[in-house]
């Protein structure tokens, strides 16, 4: 079933760093409120989550840090490549992602950019920060299971 949700996809982007600096604990699927140069650009691939981060404010959220290139048959008009961009949220999620928020350790990082029925989203994640002894642990179990799915491989 979440495979073939995934098919009608189109990826834009990942943040694998967030998923190596984070221990992700749940995600959830938003929109993005875009202008019209923007679409194009990502399009075009002009789409960054370096450093990116969401942000509640005034009851709302807010994706900051992430850059979307300028769309290279614009004009006057075109987008500002760093301004903060609204997240469409249903208000409980809003709410409870808020709250969590405020707690001591947790912030909301963007995991993945991707189209979706023509539309973009942005899936976020609630997270905790790793510690470099946690970084180290993920490394090993990646080493590990990498070694025996080729030996399962070489067996066969």
């Amino acid at each position: 079933m979440k495979q073939a949700a995934r098919d009608d996809e189109q990826a834009i982007a990942t943040n694998r760093k967030a998923l190596h600096d984070y221990e992700v604990l749940e995600r959830v699927e938003a929109g993005l409120v875009l202008r019209g140069t923007e679409v194009k650009s990502i399009r075009e691939g002009g789409f960054n989550f370096r450093d990116g981060w969401v942000e509640p404010r005034n009851g709302e959220m807010f994706l900051s840090g992430v850059r979307i290139g300028p769309y290279s048959h614009g004009n006057l008009m075109n987008h500002s490549e760093d301004r903060a961009r609204k997240l469409l949220l249903h208000r409980h999620q809003i709410d409870k992602l808020g709250g969590r928020v405020a707690e001591r350790g947790f912030t909301l990082v963007p995991l993945r950019a991707y189209f979706k029925g023509g539309k973009v989203k942005i899936e976020i994640g609630l997270a905790r920060g790793k510690k470099s002894h946690d970084k180290r642990e993920t490394l090993k179990r990646k080493d590990i299971d990498r070694e025996t799915r080729q030996a399962m491989n070489r067996r066969r």
